[in-house]
């Protein structure tokens, strides 16, 4: 049987909802028809959602960015600074509620609270920080954070990583949002972020986690030097804590931004490059429920495009971004625009939940939404013009 007889028989399998190994999606992500791969990909979604596989989902959020003070200096970021530096800023626990004020003001039902490895910042910072929010706005859910914030905090406050989740999870933590996990595999991990825990360490935590009742998403940074094969083991990684624990909700692959970082633009992942490991995810992460396209790294036609090659979810019209943004992601979008791409990509758009319900399915367009202040990045230190409504009036914090 030849190579590419041998391709569309893997392809008809994954599509017909058959387990593929790592090697076959190796295979797959190399040498499989883009077209042919994304139909595959298509098939795996429109049987996993069958009945609702008409509607493509999108959520309003916020990242708060609390500090950019890090120690990790991780070599791909643009947005850390050194704690001591001129450029070091920290937001108080007034600002950070008036920016979950203007979020309820503007429909999110979300908060993603990140930011830099603080030295000074241990459990207790962030049981402070999130019992505050929860006290003001039981409404938003705060879906932040990830592995290594965990593993830091922990080593800030002489915990276990174990600990630290049952405590940052009692004060109002509701979900991790799959941060730092860049790339799993050992060497482009060390090339990139060498001051972080290893990709195993990263797992172990996420795994604590989910056996703690904390759920997370998983993301993946394409395009820094890692090989095809690295790429497709960090989806290997991944599958198999799932099977044990099926806490993973979603899967996020983002593009590197070369902009102001350390790397320099050295290596880049291309847009087919982006839109193959989507669908190659959709077909291998067979045990993941939702995989999320990036329209804020890859560029809005890009994101659309995601909907035919496996994605069930366009992301976010993110109120704020300052960390991609930093790297020289500069796309923006709104709501609107984003029904828009939804709807011309031949799907139904809904607003969901964390958790993935949906919470308002924009059957007619005639009934859109027509807010025209939920705009992305509305406040941004990263994008000139980012406070796009001063107008706005926030709700002060109690």
């Amino acid at each position: 049987m030849g190579q590419s007889a041998g391709l569309r028989h893997v392809l008809d399998r994954a599509a017909e909802g058959g387990r593929i190994s790592p090697e076959e999606a190796l295979d797959l992500y190399r040498s499989a028809p883009l077209h042919a791969l994304g139909r595959a990909a298509d098939a795996v979604r429109r049987r996993r959602y069958a009945g609702t596989e008409h509607i493509a989902t999108y959520i309003i959020e916020r990242n708060i960015n609390y500090t950019n003070a890090c120690v990790t200096a991780c070599k791909f970021c643009a947005f850390y600074a050194a704690p001591k530096s001129d450029g070091v800023w920290t937001r108080d626990l007034d600002d950070i509620l008036r920016r979950c004020a203007e979020t309820v003001a503007l429909g999110g039902t979300q908060i993603m609270f990140q930011g830099g490895h603080h030295p000074d910042y241990g459990v207790e910072y962030y049981e402070r920080h999130f019992a505050a929010i929860k006290k003001e706005f039981p409404q938003l859910v705060i879906h932040s954070l990830g592995a290594s914030e965990v593993e830091h905090m922990a080593r800030i406050s002489g915990v276990t990583a174990e600990e630290a989740i049952r405590r940052i999870h009692a004060a109002g933590l509701d979900s991790f949002a799959g941060a730092g996990a860049e790339l799993l595999p050992a060497r482009p991990r060390k090339a990139i972020a060498p001051l972080k825990e290893s990709g195993e360490r990263w797992l172990e935590i996420m795994e604590s986690a989910h056996r703690l009742g904390v759920e997370s998403t998983s993301t993946m940074l394409m395009g820094t030097g890692e090989t095809n094969a690295e790429r497709i083991e960090h989806l290997r990684m991944i599958r198999d804590v799932q099977d044990r624990t099926g806490g993973f909700r979603a899967f996020i692959p983002y593009t590197y931004q070369p902009e102001n970082n350390h790397l320099k633009g050295r290596t880049q992942a291309t847009l087919f490059e982006y839109l193959r490991i989507i669908a190659i995810a959709r077909i291998f992460l067979d045990n993941v429920a939702h995989i999320q396209g990036s329209w804020l790294t890859t560029g809005k036609e890009v994101g659309q495009l995601s909907l035919h090659y496996g994605a069930d979810d366009l992301g976010s019209v993110m109120l704020e971004e300052n960390v991609v943004s930093s790297a020289g992601a500069k796309h923006r979008s709104n709501r609107l625009e984003l029904l828009h791409l939804i709807r011309a990509a031949g799907r139904v758009p809904a607003q969901r939940a964390t958790t993935y319900e949906h919470l308002v399915v924009h059957e007619d367009p005639a009934q859109d939404p027509v807010d025209d202040r939920v705009v992305s990045h509305l406040s941004s230190t990263a994008i000139e013009g980012g406070t796009a409504h001063p107008e706005l009036k926030v709700v002060a914090a109690n």
